[in-house]
């Protein structure tokens, strides 16, 4: 028996739908209280041919709309509604959109309509007659005008450093929200797997505190819909594609924050999911077809053997579990080799930029997913949004296994990718050994100069994503044993090393997860983000003497950061390290400047010789070192204090 049938006695309920009455064509904006209304909660009524309101027979139709001047032009309209497959539909004359398919799968309760757009189309809204012979009915479909800068929108790149927010966790702007009638899971705080009530409110209201930081781009967890009974804060089962959680806020409000941070000169990059969605997505009660998911005799789970993917002695069978297999029981596996599916995928990213505005994507679990959707679904973004970035996830510490799915890799099978950016999981391993690891024959620092040497295997090294810590690991205080030493040399190495910067909430003010890796401590209430908090990172009250002095590291180093071009896009030199020193030593450099970094793990103060460096140097060293403020003026010899970090403008 498939794994499905066991599923098919959980109620989902349908939502409402966006069946509306036929109009007239004519202009319209997506800046409309009607289309922000349709985003956030379309209606299913329809006018029948008396004028009398009646109840049409489609729930959903997704996506809810599209636009001019798309170069994905021809829309694939994923529509539920009971008995749909009866129908026969057309579309009232619209000049320059037609309908060139239609399309029926296993259950009668979907249609899939194809609309393509033309180049000369207006906005307006297309509407879709069905008939089956005794019922007739009509829907309006929205076709926008698309809003100015859309095709333009620039991504994140290495003049930026992102600040990395779990939603729920971080500050709760709108306590109105923190239950919704209906919705499966209620806050409680006081359940570290519970749902909190952060939403975006709080982050709206915390712009300028991110901003002032000296970060430039936000990284959220996931905002789309998870209604799942249990543990459904951190977003990653999503239960609908198309809708902001309601306790997050609305679509809405996911747009005004976007619009609201640009206006600010921040970007944000949302997190996106196509491997899986949550065992309560609506479509899990009436599934389009049998292969919408990835189903088995019985549950089985991926391996996570990425290796497969490059491996010439691999099996069938582990391939198959583990791009087939399932995370675990609640999320359920797409199958993006149904062509259906992998459209439904690929419009949906279109429509939340489209709609949106926001300047990048975080992909959850890059490998998982079929390889070839996943290069089909990139290059789709890269053709509508050329100067857009996506970053993915693939948790291995081989650069051999992240580097194969950057744009630009020649691989052995020929696959190729338009991935432009990856999390650099190999690079923060070697930099926690490096910093935890006492020296041997050779310093300990050598495993992080090693892993820097490895660059090779990149393309582009530069768009690489660098970060002491995120959402699913310690926090870096807690990775380093809570030494503040520690703790400021690895975010002065990810400030200034090749690569776009990335730390999570609370980095800054030392939270920390001390005895546990559970993820509910890890992803801890933000100080200050709920009335009566005792301590209050916005405002410093509560806060002890070294997360204060934390703070203003963190404020004082992206800061400076954020106007240096030379540790954006420099290029970069460093020295081995010997293990008597304990120094790792690098240069970013350019036309115009340079910049020495040194990084100490001596327990004591010491003469470092710069005639090791005149390479880069072509003679004695002067400058102003910026983390303290000190000047330097023809020196031969610097002097470098026990486990301190120094980062020198050279003059």
């Amino acid at each position: 028996m498939k794994y499905i049938v066991l599923l098919s006695t959980i109620f989902l309920g349908l939502f409402s739908g966006n069946a509306q009455s036929a109009a007239p064509l004519g202009p319209i904006s997506s800046e409309t209280r009607g289309m922000e209304q349709l985003a956030d909660g379309p209606l299913n009524q329809d006018l029948s041919d008396d004028g009398q309101l009646q109840t049409s027979p489609i729930a959903r139709v997704e996506p809810p709309n599209w636009w001019t001047g798309m170069v994905h032009n021809e829309v694939e309209l994923m529509v539920y509604g009971k008995d749909l497959i009866t129908y026969q539909v057309q579309l009232s004359p619209y000049e320059h959109v037609r309908i060139t398919g239609v399309k029926k799968l296993e259950s009668p309760k979907y249609s899939f309509i194809t609309l393509e757009i033309g180049e000369e189309a207006v906005p307006g809204m297309a509407a879709l007659n069905f008939t089956n012979g005794t019922t007739s009915f009509s829907h309006t479909f929205p076709i926008l005008e698309r809003e100015a800068g859309r095709k333009e929108l620039q991504g994140f790149n290495a003049s930026d450093a992102i600040y990395l927010i779990t939603p729920d966790r971080f500050a709760n702007g709108d306590t109105r929200n923190d239950n919704v009638p209906g919705m499966k899971e209620r806050a409680n705080r006081s359940l570290k797997s519970g749902r909190h009530g952060g939403d975006l409110a709080g982050i709206l209201n915390s712009l300028d505190y991110i901003k002032d930081l000296g970060f430039t781009a936000i990284w959220m967890n996931p905002v789309l819909e998870n209604d799942m009974p249990t543990y459904s804060y951190h977003g990653y089962s999503t239960t609908d594609f198309y809708k902001v959680d309601p306790r997050y806020g609305s679509n809405a409000s996911f747009k005004a924050l976007c619009k609201t941070a640009a206006n600010k000169g921040m970007k944000v990059i949302m997190d996106m999911i196509v491997n899986h969605c949550g065992l309560e997505h609506w479509w899990m009660a009436d599934l389009p077809a049998a292969d919408w998911i990835n189903q088995w005799p019985e549950y089985t789970q991926t391996n996570h053997q990425k290796t497969v993917i490059l491996d010439p002695y691999a099996s069938k069978l582990d391939r198959k579990e583990f791009f087939k297999g399932w995370f675990v029981p609640t999320m359920p596996d797409l199958n993006q080799e149904n062509s259906t599916m992998a459209t439904y995928l690929i419009q949906n990213t279109l429509w939340w930029i489209e709609y949106s505005g926001i300047s990048g994507i975080r992909m959850d679990t890059y490998p998982y997913p079929d390889m070839y959707f996943m290069s089909d679904w990139t290059k789709a973004v890269m053709r509508e949004y050329p100067h857009f970035n996506i970053v993915g996830e693939e948790w291995v510490t081989r650069p051999a296994m992240v580097s194969y799915w950057q744009k630009g890799k020649d691989n052995a099978n020929g696959y190729t990718s338009d991935l432009k950016s990856l999390m650099d999981f190999p690079l923060h391993d070697a930099m926690i050994t490096s910093l935890n690891n006492e020296p041997t024959w050779a310093s300990s620092w050598t495993d992080l100069y090693t892993m820097l040497g490895q660059d090779h295997l990149y393309p582009d090294p530069h768009n690489l994503v660098v970060f002491p810590d995120n959402h699913d690991m310690s926090r870096i205080y807690t990775q380093v044993g809570e030494d503040l030493d520690k703790y400021r040399l690895a975010l002065t190495f990810v400030a200034t090393v090749r690569g776009i910067p990335q730390l999570y909430y609370g980095t800054e003010v030392l939270m920390k997860n001390p005895g546990t890796d559970d993820h509910g401590t890890i992803r801890s209430d933000f100080y200050g983000g709920w009335p009566g908090d005792e301590k209050n990172a916005f405002t410093g009250q509560g806060l002890d003497p070294q997360e204060r002095e934390a703070q203003q590291f963190v404020q004082r180093l992206m800061n400076w950061r954020k106007n240096n071009p030379v540790v954006h896009h420099g290029k970069l030199m460093h020295f081995a390290p010997k293990n008597k020193e304990e120094l790792y030593v690098y240069f970013r450099y350019n036309d115009n400047k340079k910049v020495m970094v040194v990084l100490s793990k001596n327990k004591k103060d010491q003469d470092l010789d710069l005639a090791r460096f005149r390479e880069i140097l072509q003679g004695p060293l002067s400058g102003r070192e910026v983390l303290t403020g000190t000047t330097l003026s023809g020196a031969r010899k610097l002097k470098v204090k026990a486990m301190r970090p120094m980062i020198i403008e050279l003059h």
